[in-house]
């Protein structure tokens, strides 16, 4: 792996390291006063050993058993002159269990003097020691070099510039108090920032120290001061003295929650320190990677025979002759629409009564969920077709990329079409690791901007592999929008993508947060699409904070959650969060073609009160 193609996989997706070395040494019995790194050369099995459980718990990185292998610490044991010996063989041992397709990163930590500023002897001093320690990795065949742990931004800088010699990509990491600071007081927005502002610095980060919850308040402080990818590697919580061992108490289970929400706050790299088991790894990969797969995702690279010469196809039939929804939405009249979840079972009365309540009260159209958060349900094409059949009311059906490949899509879009469904909001989805059933398989043949195209070509008469069909479909297009993304910058760019592809209109995700909504639509005023923003009633605080802490995408704002903690009833609760949802689309209904509201935990009755409509 050369320089331009680590650069090249971080810029594509979220890597995932190991955990920690010296946990696992210690754990197979290896003394706390031994040196550790002289094992790559007197039990080189047991450090292989530990680097190929961590390959099969999936990370995308193994660093090698050097963090203590400069000559300085070397020369505590006696060993400063094997120190090149030392690094070479951690990293021929590390390069071994890592196979073809995992990175070897050289591990390169602070020297030992624990001094904020170096003088002129002591710098040149340590330039040595890092330079002859990070050409020894880099020789030896270390993809990336990761210099970790460093309390003293001074003594990093150095590290630094004796690592740009060796031409390998480097990513910084400091640790720091609960105070987010140094060790030294400076405060650790403004360490990184000076690190960050090295151009050889692929990217930044923290790790050690801190246990998951206060590292990702950390995580959010470096996004404040740096454009560069942030690498996030905590304890596994905090020490305890447990009948003479040192333990670190977090479970896999926690680390990999916390890990989805580094990965949600834009982490690019993800591993652990101190206390980190591939136990906990494993988790780590099974929560982020589904997540990251899915914001990725990408078109399948399938070869298509195809005519030379490329049809035109047919003009799209105007929004508004598409179907109602669209005449009203090409006319600039207020839509509504609420969502309401399909059934657990086959019984569809209970969805087609709450269906027939919002026609009743003047509703445009009923969003219809596909799978959300990686549930299983009644088939959303049923549910829409039995309410569209019963209610007369129409429907908004989402179609979700995670569970069938292109044919199965291509093929129920084209039965929703014969069926004589018109509305279509396309997402991505849910990965199967947030639902009930996290060993199914996503699929992700495509992701929600390649099926945007796909819907826009069938609306033109074309299938996915640009042959004409006998007839064209007349489907609008909906797509999502997340005005609170974590990259607000990805995010925009994606939604760009969407309306080039042909989207016709967008529903947002829940809107708590005004100032985020107002940035993200002035942001892509220019793609002209209308927005249908996300309505989301709280019904107690406890519902304030699942949203605020569990959702994904969702962003609520402290003064919401404090007025919510007011509710001292359940009928408190409803009301509260009815009259935030009513100072929300009082808020928006200037600015936007309308809303899409949700029922929370299917209560028809809440999402109407949202709108104003009475329903005494």
């Amino acid at each position: 792996m050369n320089k331009v193609n680590f650069i090249d996989l971080l810029a594509q997706r979220v890597l995932i390291g190991d955990g920690a070395m010296g946990t696992m040494l210690y754990q197979y019995g290896v003394f706390l006063n031994a040196c550790f790194d002289e094992l790559n050369l007197t039990r080189p099995e047991l450090v292989r050993r530990i680097h190929t459980e961590y390959v099969q718990a999936g990370c995308d990185f193994i660093e090698t058993n050097t963090f203590g292998a400069n000559a300085f610490k070397l020369g505590q044991f006696g060993l400063a002159d094997k120190a090149g010996a030392i690094n070479r063989a951690a990293v021929a041992l590390a390069r071994e269990a890592a196979g073809k397709e995992v990175l070897v990163a050289g591990s390169v930590g602070p020297a030992g003097t624990n001094n904020p500023n170096p003088n002129e002897e002591l710098a040149r001093s340590l330039a040595e020691v890092f330079g002859e320690q990070t050409k020894a990795l880099a020789e030896a065949g270390a993809d990336f070099l990761l210099l970790e742990t460093f309390t003293s931004a001074a003594e990093l800088h150095i590290a630094i510039k004796a690592a740009v010699a060796t031409g390998l990509p480097i990513v910084a990491q400091m640790t720091c108090t609960e105070q987010f600071e140094t060790f030294f007081g400076t405060p650790i927005e403004k360490a990184i920032a000076e690190i960050a502002a090295h151009k050889e610095v692929a990217a930044v980060g923290l790790n050690c120290s801190l246990g998951p919850s206060d590292m990702l308040e950390g995580l959010r402080r470096l996004r404040q001061v740096t454009d560069k990818p942030i690498s996030i590697q905590p304890n596994a919580g905090l020490p305890r003295r447990v009948e003479g061992r040192t333990l670190y108490m977090c479970t896999p289970e926690y680390m990999a929650e916390y890990a989805k929400r580094f990965f949600e706050s834009g982490a690019r790299i993800i591993g652990g320190c101190c206390g980190t088991t591939p136990a906990h790894i494993t988790e780590i990969v099974k929560a982020v990677r589904p997540l990251d797969k899915a914001m990725a995702a990408k078109p399948a690279k399938v070869r298509f025979t195809v005519t030379e010469t490329k049809p035109a196809g047919m003009k799209p039939i105007p929004l508004a002759d598409k179907s109602g929804f669209g005449k009203k939405l090409a006319a600039g009249k207020p839509i509504t629409c609420i969502e309401l979840t399909p059934p657990r079972g086959v019984d569809a009365e209970k969805i087609i009564e709450s269906a027939k309540l919002c026609a009743e009260h003047g509703i445009d159209a009923i969003n219809i969920p596909d799978g959300p958060r990686a549930s299983a349900r009644l088939s959303p094409l049923v549910t829409a077709l039995k309410i569209e059949q019963a209610v007369g009311i129409e429907t908004i059906l989402h179609i979700c990329c995670r569970d069938k490949n292109l044919i199965g899509l291509q093929s129920d879009l084209l039965g929703i079409h014969a069926m004589g469904l018109r509305n279509v909001l396309l997402i991505t989805g849910d990965p199967p690791k947030l639902g009930e059933y996290p060993d199914a398989t996503g699929v992700f043949d495509l992701d929600s901007v390649a099926l945007t195209q796909v819907v826009h070509d069938l609306n033109r008469g074309l299938d996915i592999a640009q042959n004409e069909l006998p007839q064209q479909l007349a489907l609008t297009i909906g797509v999502g929008a997340n005005p609170a993304a974590s990259d607000l910058h990805r995010e925009i760019e994606r939604f760009k993508q969407k309306a080039a592809a042909g989207a016709e209109y967008a529903i947002t995700q829940p809107v708590f947060d005004l100032e985020m909504f107002f940035t993200f639509t002035a942001a892509v005023e220019k793609c002209g699409l209308p927005f249908l923003a996300g309505i989301w009633p709280f019904t107690s605080f406890k519902n304030a904070e699942f949203m605020a802490n569990e959702v994904p995408g969702v962003t609520v704002p402290e003064e919401l959650l404090k007025r919510m903690s007011k509710a001292k009833t359940k009928e408190d609760g409803r009301k509260i969060g009815i009259e935030i949802a009513h100072e929300m689309v009082a808020a928006l209904a200037p600015h936007v073609a309308g809303f899409a509201v949700s029922a929370p935990f299917g209560n028809v009755k809440i999402a109407l009160a949202a709108l104003g409509r009475n329903t005494n």
